[in-house]
């Protein structure tokens, strides 16, 4: 056994001791009827019935034969009451308070049967008439007052965070709600979500680097996706018109306030439909997420009142790079560009033109992007999956969403065209072999082509970061703590 607080043998002395007296402080099953906020809420129609409830016990005050103590559900906490001649006595001792206080510690799960009734104070309360241990815990709470402090223990111990914080509890419920709404808003507009794999035999739809793995079955590498973009345009080549996945993706990459290597993403795709479709479904998407979840259209992130009203904020991604930096960047060679920009990209000597071009729009503007504002038509050379502009044939019909200096959605005009798609790829290959840049695919993923070379109808997708979108609109400072078990390093 690891190295354990005394606390812990203390408890573990507890757990002998009941079974001693026949009371096993592991049960199988305990039929609880309400939550603690349902109880609140149906006070006056529960006040003359007998209701079962069970949750962990947080706090407990003695006083003399009776006692109040607090248990907390997923929903709330509630008082109760336990009072020495009133309350069963399952120890057989003379103070059923006293007995009760010996026994049970903080954090144990506790059932009680009884009654509710208020204190003179006005406290919604359980008087129990009787009571039972349902699970033992053997290792003491973080401080009840001042809650689990340490950034790097909630993320290491995130069942611990959530016994302790209820607003850790409420950021996963809401983490859940935007989920569950992305869903009804994308279907109530005719999308269909349909499963993609995530082992694929060669990677693609994003730059990244991605996890390996072996199949032996198959005996082949096979890699976890990094996007479902191919596979979910394969649907549309197939004959389905609207599609969308929700999905785990899983890049094998650094871990930043906005990365993190599996994180959940969502895409969509609309056969018929161009990029300017897509920017009126994403901006109704985030407006209706705000205006569901808040009663608003405004959020509040780290201090900052941000408004989601329509139309958003368009701004062309060239022309805002042209104005920041007083030259045109496409245009300029690879030794003028690091000459330039190296102030502002760190290791700019490593990286080819177009990274630089991609980290040095971020940097000078992205992250000033605070209202939600969609940044258009980007250059030919980093959006190897869109069409080109229909105006700008130095561009493509591309656009992002920027949120409170993120980016946090991507979306083109889709490249159905296989000659020109496989002329791209290549083209990518041919500089993942000059730069040595491992986030470039390393081969052409023919099937696509293959579907492609059918015929895919002219398209409009997206792609959104929901970890990042849940991130912002819960007003966390980080990825990880909407995540809720991030990996860390080994202490």
């Amino acid at each position: 056994m690891l190295n354990k607080p005394e606390e812990f043998y203390i408890r573990l002395k507890k757990v002998e001791e009941l079974r001693k007296i026949g009371i096993e402080p592991y049960e199988y099953k305990f039929q609880k009827e309400y939550t603690a906020k349902e109880l609140k809420e149906k006070f006056d129609e529960l006040k003359e019935k007998t209701i079962k409830f069970a949750g962990r016990l947080m706090t407990v005050r003695i006083m003399g034969k009776s006692l109040f103590a607090n248990l907390r559900d997923e929903t709330d906490d509630i008082q109760i009451y336990i009072k020495t001649g009133e309350t069963e006595n399952p120890f057989n001792t003379e103070n059923t308070a006293k007995a009760f206080d010996k026994f049970f510690d903080i954090g144990d799960i506790v059932g009680v049967e009884g009654y509710l009734f208020k204190t003179h104070t006005g406290e919604i309360t359980i008087f129990v008439k009787k009571f039972k241990m349902l699970s033992k815990c053997l290792l003491p709470l973080a401080d009840k007052w001042h809650g689990l402090k340490d950034i790097e223990t909630q993320y290491r111990e995130r069942y611990l965070h959530l016994i302790v914080d209820k607003n850790a509890i409420e950021t996963f419920k809401k983490k859940s709600q935007i989920i569950k709404l992305t869903r009804k808003f994308f279907e109530d507009n005719g999308f269909i979500e349909i499963d993609t794999p995530t082992l694929q035999p060669i990677y693609g739809g994003a730059n990244a680097n991605p996890f390996e793995t072996y199949s032996n079955a198959l005996e082949t590498k096979l890699y976890l996706r990094i996007a479902n973009e191919l596979y979910l345009k394969r649907l549309i080549v197939g004959g389905f018109e609207k599609v969308y996945e929700i999905t785990k993706n899983f890049r094998n990459e650094g871990i930043d306030r906005t990365h993190y290597p599996e994180f959940i993403a969502m895409e969509a795709y609309a056969a018929y439909w161009d990029y300017y479709d897509m920017m009126e479904l994403a901006e109704n998407y985030l407006y209706f997420l705000v205006k569901n979840l808040f009663n608003s259209d405004e959020i509040i992130y780290e201090g900052r009142v941000i408004s989601f009203k329509l139309p958003f904020k368009r701004i062309s991604y060239i022309e805002e790079l042209k104005n920041a930096l007083g030259f045109n960047p496409i245009e300029a060679d690879l030794e003028f560009l690091k000459e330039k920009v190296e102030k502002y990209i760190q290791n700019v000597e490593k990286l080819h033109k177009w990274k630089i071009i991609d980290k040095l729009f971020d940097e000078l503007i992205g992250k000033n992007l605070i209202e939600p504002t969609i940044v258009m038509d980007h250059p030919i050379e980093i959006s190897p999956l869109a069409k080109i502009h229909r105006k700008f044939k130095d561009r493509v019909e591309r656009f992002e969403i920027y949120l409170a200096g993120f980016e946090i959605a991507n979306a083109f005009s889709e490249l159905n065209d296989p000659i020109e798609q496989r002329r791209r790829f290549e083209e990518q290959i041919k500089l993942r072999n000059l730069s040595n840049d491992k986030e470039l695919p390393e081969e052409i993923d023919e099937d696509f082509l293959n579907a492609l070379e059918y015929g895919m109808p002219p398209t409009g997708g997206i792609g959104f970061g929901i970890d990042r979108i849940c991130m912002i609109l819960l007003n966390k400072p980080s990825i990880r703590d909407i995540i809720p078990f991030p990996q860390l390093k080994s202490k």
